[in-house]
């Protein structure tokens, strides 16, 4: 599926130590997705695609809904890549969150 490709793209843009939300990731595709649609399909992603990269706006490891284990080896990932976190399962996305330019591209 063409937008499971722009997916995967935009979500391998996003560098180490940064995350960005659901919601920014749907902003970039060609086609435009909510956030809700972004959660669901991340479920779906490759094994060289960086799903952990990706949270709730508010710094949230909605994983959690899905398998506590899961939340633990997001969190786990994260701060291995040095990624603030406020609590336990709360990233701090002023530190975190990526920029989006004015070109639609994560930098």
């Amino acid at each position: 599926m063409e937008t499971l490709d722009d997916l995967w793209r935009v979500v391998r843009e996003i560098p180490s130590g940064r995350v960005a939300s659901y919601g920014d990731v749907g902003r970039l595709l060609r086609q435009p997705a909510t956030g809700y649609l972004v959660g669901r399909w991340m479920a779906q992603a490759p094994p060289d695609v960086p799903w952990w990269r990706v949270v709730a706006q508010s710094g949230q490891l909605v994983t959690n809904k899905r398998s506590p284990e899961l939340a633990a080896e997001q969190e786990r990932l994260l701060r291995e890549e040095g990624v603030s976190f406020l609590a336990p399962g709360v990233v701090d996305m002023r530190l975190a969150r990526i920029e989006q330019g004015g070109d639609g591209r994560l930098f």
